[in-house]
């Protein structure tokens, strides 16, 4: 049996999508499991067991468009998995030829039109996006397994015990100010140290009283194992922290913790009362992010540290 996952990003998706990713493998020791993914976040499936193949796709590249194609081509799958549920996920899962293509019901998707592209649609009633990822798969109720590389050291990380946090997301409306984790760094027991990519170093080294630690992905998951705890916003650093069980926590505004919060139960999650869940993609912080201090933060860590 030949089966292709659809997971092309981000970060955090891909990384709650581990789990469904190690139950087919466990339902299907003996089929050849592939995974189209964007080519930024590969490093997040190496060295894993589930996965036999992956199959970069940047659909900004025509080159790489191509490539993906004949490779998706040649693999002859017998079912494809759709766990995005937009339009672009569905048509490379179209465009392996898969017999079978199988998605979230047309009213669970991100982008109805992509429920047109299925073969057969799965409607899901958990609450949470890794349970409902590992309900498509047909592993409703099964373990949740996250299989993630060691990583590689790089940069400088403080020698004594240190937390860690990634200030950056996807929308700036998911984003804490940063000048509260200056704030934070001053009640925190242990060294702050702020990690990004290369074009966020500017931004965090003027962030009085903490550490920068600029990497790469290999490099954020090593100075994640090696933090004592993390403090995340609703972003892909935040889950690659909870799926490596570490304590932390968690700041949540316009976005659901129910469905996408931090998964594992190791960090706490603190949300302002008054927040409202809006997924809206905003280019300013949240009034339910500005509403969290930085006090509040600290003794939340302390709790769970």
């Amino acid at each position: 049996m030949r089966i292709l996952i659809v997971r092309l990003g981000a970060m955090g998706d891909v990384i709650h999508t581990l789990p469904a990713a190690a139950a087919l493998r466990r339902r299907y020791p003996g089929a050849h499991v592939a995974w189209a993914v964007e080519p930024r976040w590969a490093a997040l499936l190496e060295g894993n067991a589930a996965i036999d193949e992956v199959v970069p796709l940047n659909r900004r590249q025509w080159g790489s468009i191509r490539a993906a194609w004949r490779q998706l081509r040649r693999e002859r799958f017998d079912v494809a998995m759709d766990f995005q549920g937009l339009i672009k996920s569905a048509l490379t899962a179209r465009a392996s030829g898969a017999k079978r293509i199988v998605g979230y019901d047309r009213s669970q998707v991100r982008e109805w039109p992509a429920a047109m592209f299925y073969t057969e649609t799965r409607r899901v009633t958990a609450a949470h996006v890794v349970e409902r990822h590992l309900e498509l798969a047909g592993a409703a109720g099964e373990r949740a397994e996250f299989a993630l590389a060691e990583g590689k050291a790089e940069g400088n990380l403080p020698a004594e015990p240190f937390v860690l946090a990634s200030p950056m997301a996807g929308w700036v409306s998911k984003e804490w100010p940063l000048e509260r984790y200056g704030e934070l760094a001053k009640l925190v027991r242990m060294p702050l140290v702020l990690n990004g990519h290369p074009a966020a170093e500017g931004r965090l080294r003027s962030v009085a009283g903490t550490q920068t630690h600029i990497s790469s992905i290999a490099g954020l998951i090593d100075a994640t194992r090696r933090a004592r705890a993390v403090i995340g916003v609703d972003s892909g650093p935040l889950h690659l922290a909870a799926a490596l069980g570490k304590p932390g926590v968690a700041l949540y505004g316009p976005t659901d913790p129910g469905r996408n919060g931090p998964y594992g139960g190791t960090m706490r999650v603190l949300r302002d009362a008054g927040a409202v869940t809006s997924y809206k993609r905003l280019g300013a912080a949240d009034a339910s992010m500005l509403a969290i201090t930085p006090a509040a933060v600290a003794a939340e860590l302390e709790a769970v540290l």
